[in-house]
């Protein structure tokens, strides 16, 4: 909100002089206090607070509707400007974050530099942050929220922790206020009581966040997005925002991400461009591989693409300031020689079509013919995305048992119902209406009964009996009478599925 209205300079010019602002969103049928600046926590507003009691205590109050998208929105954009100091970045709640700087400290100045740096950072687009360094997540979220340190040993945890308030450990209200009740208001407190008590009264989850907090039981962290296999990273002393400059450095970061490759005797499949905009923005710009890679060129030649077709979506701004190429997905590429005709892999040609219209039109542009396990005609067959050239031109030939010849050049993919006179209980359509359109049937073939395939549909699903009809203009249609008479329903209804010429 004041980023939008002040502009993103307004730490560093000040606050201007506007009235305390919250946020507020209907809670419990009552409008609420969820959110407070700096400035109405100062008057006495709290979280939780009725708006009409908030206003009542400070009328110039400025009350916003609480946009928790919006938020949201604001929170995956600062993960996404996090990747800068760690790719293992997780989200926590509505207004948080964790970084996992396990291996990245050092390439930073330290942890004390590395923290100082975020702050300073943030400051500097407007964001109001606290961050804090420690062996534990479960610590860092409580010195961050309740204290002020910003860089704890691990000697120190129980020192820092003891002060603090229970709710400082992440427990629900109900467990916040019991403790309360009896007395037990800070971390210390807790320290010192006997575990087994604490335990029968309120339940394992204290003593669980209670260790976490010291580190002494495990919390894993879920990165929101996946750690890349191998990645390389140019810091630019001035900024770029010409296109074939950022492509010339990208061709780089290839040759680079290629030497991992080969020590590893792996090839990507799918590549990432993260471009750092001077900012703070961060754009993401992805290419997918019909083939493993580890060709400098043909890496490059995949952005040259995605770069041309995402163009006007790809605003530099003043620049971008970091420029990371990551392997999200890599695969075993063992090492092949031509044989001495000189001719190619017959799959590298087409591999480098299919990467050039996929880089510039999708990866959902090419498709091609596949076969399921399924004896329902339209699960039977469809069309998948090509995503790898070597699985075409390696698959095996068609089995003629999953293509019966009785079956039409075209299928639709929903049956269409129709309006048939036929014989009961089993005989053959007579006639029938099909998109406003009588047809009399001169010969018919069938019934090819399909049973319905219980494990996905249940088994109450009805049966279909199948024939093949031709009409007396000599137009050939392949049409199914759903259920069975007088054994699934007393009015089977009759579909059309498609025609053969």
């Amino acid at each position: 909100m004041a980023r939008i209205r002040w502009g993103a300079s307004w730490l560093t010019q000040g606050r201007p002089d506007h009235p305390p602002v919250v946020f507020a969103a209907k809670i419990d049928n009552a409008m609420r206090l969820v959110a407070l600046d700096t400035l109405a926590e100062r008057v006495g507003l709290k979280r939780g607070q009725g708006a009409a009691d908030a206003r009542a205590m400070c009328p110039s109050l400025d009350v916003i509707i609480d946009d928790p998208a919006a938020d949201r929105a604001l929170l995956e954009g600062l993960a996404d400007w996090c990747d800068r100091y760690t790719p293992l970045v997780a989200l926590d709640g509505k207004d948080g974050l964790f970084l996992d700087i396990t291996g990245c400290a050092h390439l930073h100045g330290g942890e004390k530099v590395l923290v100082n740096d975020v702050l300073s950072r943030l400051f500097l687009l407007g964001v109001e942050a606290r961050a804090v360094i420690s062996s534990s997540a479960g610590l860092s979220w409580a010195v961050a929220r309740y204290g002020s340190a910003a860089v704890i040993a691990p000697e120190d945890a129980e020192r820092v922790l003891a002060p603090l308030p229970v709710a400082a450990l992440r427990l629900p209200e109900e467990t916040v206020a019991l403790l309360d009740r009896v007395g037990l208001k800070e971390i210390g407190d807790l320290l010192q009581a006997p575990r087994a008590p604490l335990t029968r009264r309120f339940g394992s989850l204290l003593l669980l966040r209670l260790d976490q907090a010291r580190g002494h039981a495990d919390e894993p962290l879920s990165p929101r997005l996946p750690v890349p296999s191998f990645s390389a990273e140019r810091r630019l002393a001035e900024p770029l925002q010409d296109e074939e400059h950022i492509l010339e450095l990208a061709r780089h970061l290839s040759g680079d991400v290629r030497l991992s490759l080969e020590r590893h005797g792996e090839g990507g499949r799918l590549f990432e461009l993260l471009l750092i905009r001077v900012d703070g923005r961060v754009f993401r710009i992805q290419a997918h591989a019909a083939v493993p890679l580890n060709d400098a060129d043909r890496i490059a030649a995949l952005f040259r693409e995605r770069l041309q077709a995402v163009h006007d979506d790809l605003d530099a701004g003043y620049g971008f300031e970091i420029l990371r190429l990551s392997v999200l997905r890599s695969e075993r590429l063992d090492p092949a020689q031509d044989d001495f005709s000189g001719v190619p892999d017959e799959s590298q040609p087409l591999a480098a079509f299919a990467d050039k219209l996929c880089a510039r039109f999708g990866p959902d542009c090419l498709t091609f013919a596949t076969l399921a396990e399924s004896h329902l005609p339209e699960r039977a067959g469809g069309f998948a995305p090509l995503t790898d050239v070597a699985t075409v031109i390696g698959s095996r030939p068609v089995d003629e048992k999953a293509c019966p010849e009785n079956r039409p050049l075209r299928i639709f993919t929903h049956p269409e119902l129709v309006e048939a006179t036929a014989e009961v209980p089993d005989g053959a359509p007579r006639s029938f209406n099909w998109r406003k359109t009588q047809y009399r049937v001169a010969r018919a073939e069938g019934p090819e009964r399909i049973a319905a395939e219980w494990w996905l549909d249940g088994e109450g699903h009805p049966t279909r009996d199948y024939f093949r009809v031709e009409d007396q203009e000599g137009r050939r249609f392949w049409l199914f009478r759903e259920g069975l008479y007088g054994r699934e329903t007393s009015s089977p209804r009759w579909f059309m599925h498609g025609v053969f010429a």
